[in-house]
């Protein structure tokens, strides 16, 4: 069965152009337009399970046409507020909408199921709160998942996510830098149909986000450990404007690897 994965925002906490910004970069993406524009990034899965909710996510229903109210599971990779813009949620609470009758499954760590319990209380019945730990294979309404340590930040435990969903594999791999040894571990043996990386910091030094060379080094290992399927896609998103790339820029640095390029409205079908 094939699986649509739409790439709602592709961008760093900062956007492109970033809010009060001048650099260089940031004039061209104004001046060029069109996939140099980037939004806080979020993935929908065959419209129904969503990937954080970054604080972009109204522009993301208006641009792309999306009807929120086909979402039935949201998974958060972690707090930051690029990420999880919890009081936007609210608005579906009884006062604020007439959503559908069905409830909403978050699921997150501590950190994440703390702010969305202090923005929407008990759900009131259109949210069901779940907190998950690394290596917890779990049953959403929409897919199997298993949240994986990431290496991002260390004051709350990030996760990036294995999903399966009708027959198909895919890693949402951000934000993290180089994965922990026991999220290599634990991927040994599987077979990605997808996987999505960031790529935060172009060719700039990074620890807790990917670079270029980072990227490379993990489709390397991808490789040695045979987890891409013949016909697998890796793709890279969550750019920074401070990175100084263009999309074009990017596309020419990565063409020669078969990684994909994601932007703002992309569609992939698995």
């Amino acid at each position: 069965m094939i699986v649509k994965v739409h790439f709602l925002g592709t961008a760093a906490f900062e956007g492109i152009p970033s809010l009060f910004c001048r650099c260089e970069l940031c004039a061209k993406a104004k001046q060029l337009g069109g996939k140099n524009i980037r939004t806080r990034s979020s993935v929908i899965i065959d419209d129904e399970l969503k990937i954080d909710f970054p604080p972009d996510t109204y522009l993301h229903m208006l641009r792309d046409g999306i009807d929120l109210e086909n979402i039935k599971d949201l998974i958060l990779t972690h707090s930051h507020s690029d990420h999880l813009y919890a009081k936007d949620l609210a608005a579906r609470l009884p006062g604020y909408a007439r959503p559908a009758e069905h409830c909403i499954g978050i699921y997150g760590n501590d950190l994440t199921i703390r702010k969305c319990f202090r923005a929407l209380g008990d759900g009131k019945g259109k949210f069901r709160l779940h907190r998950v730990e690394p290596f917890q294979r779990t049953e959403t309404e929409t897919a199997t998942i298993v949240p994986l340590p990431a290496n991002h930040d260390p004051r709350e435990t990030c996760l990036i996510y294995y999903i399966e969903k009708n027959g198909k594999t895919i890693l949402y791999g951000h934000d993290s830098g180089w994965f922990p040894d026991r999220t290599w571990e634990w991927l040994h043996g599987k077979k990605l149909d997808l996987a999505i990386l960031e790529c935060t910091s172009g060719h700039l030094p990074a620890t807790t986000h990917m670079n270029v060379d980072a990227v490379l080094r993990t489709k390397e290992r991808f490789h040695d450990l045979g987890l891409m399927k013949p016909d697998g896609i890796i793709v890279v998103t969550h750019f920074s404007h401070n990175a100084h790339l263009l999309h074009e820029d990017l596309t020419e640095l990565f063409a020669p690897h078969d990684i994909i390029v994601a932007y703002d409205g992309m569609v992939l079908h698995i």
